[in-house]
């Protein structure tokens, strides 16, 4: 059934803590709901972010989308849309002048499973209605006390495996971290750490084996160097003993085929683009390269991770986002569940609509304070 109307509703509120890594920080929420809504007036759901700066006001959001989006989705059906493959060529290789690509993508999948009547995760092949999940601070820049706090809640919530930010100017700080993430978790721990490219070859090998001395054996690191040293990340695949190369974050559909053809990967990262995901997901496991999911909109990537074949892990990183839908994903004793209703699973809450929506940009100092963080209620 073809797709008729769309609407755009924006949001901006204060975080509730500093989220970020060795390279970026950010303690603000700039985002928007996108609706895609077909001739029976069932309703796809997706969300774009701007991680420092305030996205237009909805009714510039809303123009742009008329001008540059809309006219290739008014009166398709969502499937055509969905599988569709055009020519990358010339102009038609663009970004839109909004971050709406990934919010697309997600609205046109999630309306078309409702369409189907199947959950996302099936549709896309899925047969397992859980998977695995890491409890991930993006804490670099929390002090110590907040820092210890995420990761024994997370604990006592049933996570059992935990990522760090690293990357600090002195590694001895990044070995602190590592202490107190121990005192926080206990010994029966899986941990990884993410650098977000701040060493080179010979510092990551240095700095793992200076972990490894103080008793902290790392399962992952992630992209530790530069994305696109595929020499160095070979170097360190043959270098690191037991712990995994997790890399190929950074990179578009094109450079993680790259980064696998030539072996630079034991784990390869991707995130929330459906369509893309499931193209490198595919290439991975004829690879046999395990794929893990990074960071998602509200975890709808547990949709992918369901349906791939070699995907054992999806990051989740109390972002505070619950709030926005009327039923989160369901996250226990370190898993998350796929939801049992047609589409994706997420709806966009009309309370959280009538409460949080931001027609025109706001000032920082008018964002007031942050919504209520169930997950985290009274630990930060």
């Amino acid at each position: 059934m073809a797709i008729v109307d769309f609407r755009i509703t924006r949001f901006q509120f204060a975080r509730d803590r500093v989220i970020g890594d060795s390279q970026v920080r950010t303690d603000d929420v700039h985002l928007a709901a996108l609706e895609l809504i077909d001739a029976a007036g069932r309703v796809g759901l997706g969300f774009m972010q701007s991680l420092f700066a305030p996205l237009p006001a909805e009714a510039e959001l809303t123009r742009i989308f008329a001008v540059e989006i809309w006219p290739g989705l008014e009166g398709q059906e969502a499937g055509a849309l969905a599988h569709r493959v055009t020519r990358p060529r010339g102009g038609n290789q663009r970004r839109s002048t909004i971050p709406v690509e990934e919010a697309l993508q997600h609205a046109v999948w999630d309306l078309f499973a409702k369409q189907v009547g199947l959950p996302l995760w099936q549709l896309l092949g899925g047969r397992r209605s859980k998977v695995r999940a890491y409890a991930s601070g993006l804490d670099f820049h929390l002090a110590d006390d907040a820092f210890q706090a995420l990761f024994a809640h997370a604990a006592s919530e049933g996570f059992t495996a935990f990522k760090i930010k690293v990357g600090h100017a002195e590694v001895e700080r990044d070995l602190h971290r590592l202490d107190l993430l121990a005192k926080a978790v206990g010994p029966d721990r899986t941990v990884m750490i993410d650098a977000n490219e701040a060493w080179s070859p010979k510092q990551t090998i240095a700095n793992l084996e200076l972990f490894r001395r103080a008793g902290h054996p790392i399962f992952w690191m992630e992209d530790p160097i530069l994305r696109s040293d595929i020499d160095g990340l070979r170097l360190l695949r043959g270098t690191a003993g037991e712990t995994l190369i997790n890399s190929g974050e950074y990179l578009d559909v094109s450079g993680k085929r790259a980064l696998l053809q030539a072996g630079g990967a034991d784990m390869l990262n991707v995130h929330g683009h459906v369509t893309d995901v499931m193209r490198i997901g595919w290439f991975a496991a004829e690879l046999g390269v395990p794929v893990t999911l990074g960071n998602t909109f509200l975890e709808v990537g547990v949709n992918m991770a369901l349906a791939l074949p070699e995907v054992e892990w999806l990051e989740y990183s109390y972002q505070n986002f619950e709030h926005l839908v009327e039923q989160p994903y369901d996250i226990r004793d370190g898993f998350i569940h796929g939801s049992t209703a047609p589409g994706h699973g997420l709806v966009l809450s009309e309370d959280a609509r009538a409460a949080w929506r931001r027609p025109n940009v706001l000032e920082r100092s008018a964002l007031g304070d942050a919504p209520p963080q169930y997950r985290l209620s009274g630990v930060l």
